[in-house]
């Protein structure tokens, strides 16, 4: 049978969505693997699954999968590229959306000039919540790598784990191996996201992110969002921030604790297609 997608991406992170709402669709961690692969598959780094809402609380619902398989509670790039997919799909006539993920709800609003504002939801810094295996909250925490490197990272969740640690210039960051050795850390039970953040001024930052599932990716939003919180925790940047990824910039908006952390940027349809799919998931 024939499975339509559409390959989309937010400022280069690319994404194979799928309407599951017309065509019931969940899949196996071999599928997605194989939907993300780019050289036998659709290639991605995410596979994001439309569904329909399955209480009032959100219009529709939405599952994230990872290139390595595995399922993610949040992808902000992946939100806003939802919002332009559910328009252009005619699934809804509302300018405001609220989908519902497996670990948020979240609010997608479209902009003039093909942007989409989303309101990721109120960041969590309580270790438990994070997962992040320390005592007490902090706002760093030092930790040890392989070779007894010591490192200090933020944490936090924004839907999902993030860890971010300040450099003083991102270009010549060992985002690789660092991102995996945190990944691995017995600090981060669920494994982590990564940032690496390269201060400008108050309002500016760069930052490149090693994702969980997913490697280095052009841009995280969530990853923005993380890194933006943490920075104005730490006094080195404003309510109002541009973040500077690999793939582009986006606007990130805190007004502080216990306040939701706003995230604006592009997203882009880059094609639709067809793939012959024997049905099962």
């Amino acid at each position: 049978m024939k499975l339509a997608f559409t390959k989309m991406h937010g400022l280069g992170n690319d994404f194979v969505v799928i309407d599951a709402t017309r065509q019931p669709f969940r899949p196996s961690p071999e599928l997605a693997r194989h939907l993300a692969d780019r050289r036998l598959g659709v290639g991605a780094d995410q596979i994001l699954v439309l569904e329909r809402a399955t209480d009032a609380s959100a219009d529709f619902d939405y599952r994230i999968y990872n290139a390595d398989g595995s399922e993610s509670g949040q992808c902000g790039n992946g939100a806003r590229c939802l919002a332009l997919f559910v328009s252009e799909r005619k699934l809804s006539g509302k300018e405001r959306l609220r989908v519902r993920t497996t670990t948020s709800v979240l609010e997608l609003e479209r902009k003039p000039g093909g942007q989409v504002r989303v309101n990721m939801g109120v960041p969590r810094f309580e270790p438990a919540a994070i997962p992040f295996n320390a005592a007490a909250r902090a706002e760093r925490y030092s930790l040890t790598l392989a070779g007894s490197a010591m490192i200090e990272v933020g944490a936090v969740s924004i839907g999902n784990p993030h860890a971010v640690l300040t450099v003083p210039d991102v270009a010549g960051a060992a985002v690789a191996e660092i991102g995996a050795a945190l990944q691995r850390h017995p600090a981060f039970p669920e494994s982590v996201n990564v940032g690496f953040l390269q201060i400008v001024d108050q309002e500016h930052a760069r930052l490149r992110v090693f994702e969980r599932g997913s490697g280095e990716t052009q841009a995280c939003g969530s990853g923005a969002c993380a890194a933006a919180v943490l920075g104005r925790l730490w006094g080195k940047l404003a309510a109002q921030t541009r973040i500077e990824l690999p793939g582009g910039a986006l606007g990130i908006e805190w007004a502080g604790e216990g306040e939701p952390v706003y995230m604006t940027g592009p997203a882009v349809t880059v094609y639709q297609g067809e793939l012959e799919w024997a049905g099962q998931t």
